[in-house]
């Protein structure tokens, strides 16, 4: 009996982990669907770190966005850049903006924020990140087809 080589193992590892990559991709809206998750996630988890930072720290914290720059300002030097494919927009209180076409959500030390919402869309796909206004919950996801 002849058994595999490694080469041929290899080989079949590699294309098993290509179709692999190919169907995720698929599945998932391509690379644009990738970025959109992964950008609207990260987004996501720098606001609950600026809103446990203000339950923490008893100090009232915040996170600016500007979405014509596709950037945002966190808590504690926290700062990023949304990728160039991603339409951004921001709806919230208008009073805190200090600049205009920049967004702030604020969270004050029980939890609570000023809330907003934002948006990220690339081609027809959205994902929605909320921040309740009294509870300063954070939630983000994909917008379903018909959702408002």
């Amino acid at each position: 009996m002849r058994g595999m080589s490694l080469l041929e193992m290899v080989l079949v590892l590699a294309l098993v982990a290509a179709l692999a990559l190919m169907a995720a991709m698929a599945m998932s809206g391509g690379l644009d669907g990738m970025r959109l998750r992964s950008a609207g996630k990260a987004l996501a988890a720098e606001l609950r770190y600026t809103r446990t930072r203000a339950i923490s720290t008893g100090v009232v914290q915040q996170l600016q966005i500007n979405p014509g720059s596709r950037s945002w300002q966190g808590t504690d030097g926290h700062h990023g850049e949304l990728p160039q494919a991603l339409t951004v927009s921001f709806t919230g209180a208008g009073q805190l903006q200090t600049r205009r076409h920049e967004g702030v959500i604020r969270f004050f030390e029980d939890g609570a924020s000023s809330g907003g919402r934002i948006e990220l869309r690339s081609g027809d796909a959205v994902w929605r990140i909320d921040v309740a206004w009294i509870t300063g919950e954070v939630k983000a996801g994909p917008v379903r087809e018909g959702a408002g």
